[in-house]
């Protein structure tokens, strides 16, 4: 079988692929697998999306063009830390024919029981999704009833205009954030409405 190894550290400093490699080089090996390509990711945490980590876009391209038949980590958190985004790559891999093997676990998604496993972690994750979006409904709602004001507050007229005046007369936004205190995001806001609506200005 050809197999992809990937490794992932999040810091160069203390940190080195070649050790996540070496265990996987010796479980190719052990196995009578062809190595098809490895792929790393120096300094990159896995927190960061695809287009941030160049290795495991390589990789992913790689598979797209059916250049191996899995892909081996030592660790799910090599690939990344949430497991909601865990569940989906896996998904996009066995669509392409391509499993994934885990190290640490013994994990082998192109086993029945490896896709048990994985599919229960995936509807664990789903669980717990769920749990947090009833919390924070559950949350606002207690939070209408007290009659809080809920979302950002609104800027006060006043500053809404001298923030207009300001942009009208070309002055940086940086600068606009120091007068006004107010931040960026919301100088952003009035500077598209300005553009969209030049008769109000």
């Amino acid at each position: 079988m050809k197999v992809a190894l990937y490794a992932r550290v999040s810091t160069k400093k203390d940190q080195t692929v070649e050790n996540q490699l070496l265990a996987l080089r010796d479980w190719a090996e052990g196995r009578g697998h062809t190595i098809a390509g490895e792929y790393v990711d120096e300094g990159i945490s896995g927190k960061k999306g695809r287009d941030k980590r160049p290795g495991l876009d390589a990789m992913e391209k790689a598979a797209t063009r059916g250049e191996f038949e899995m892909i081996a980590v030592t660790a799910l958190d090599r690939l990344g830390r949430s497991l909601p985004h865990l569940v989906g790559l896996v998904a996009e891999l066995e669509a392409l024919g391509v499993g994934l093997f885990v190290r640490n676990l013994a994990l082998d998604t192109s086993t029945p029981a490896g896709r048990l496993m994985f599919n229960v972690m995936g509807s664990l994750a789903e669980f717990e999704r769920e749990l947090i979006r009833e919390r924070t409904m559950l949350g606002l709602e207690r939070a209408r009833r007290q009659g809080k004001t809920l979302g950002r507050p609104k800027v006060p007229g006043a500053t809404e205009r001298r923030i207009h005046a300001l942009l009208e007369s070309g002055v940086p936004i940086n600068k606009i954030m120091r007068l006004t205190r107010v931040g960026a995001s919301t100088i952003y806001r009035i500077k598209k409405e300005l553009a969209a609506c030049p008769s109000n200005q």
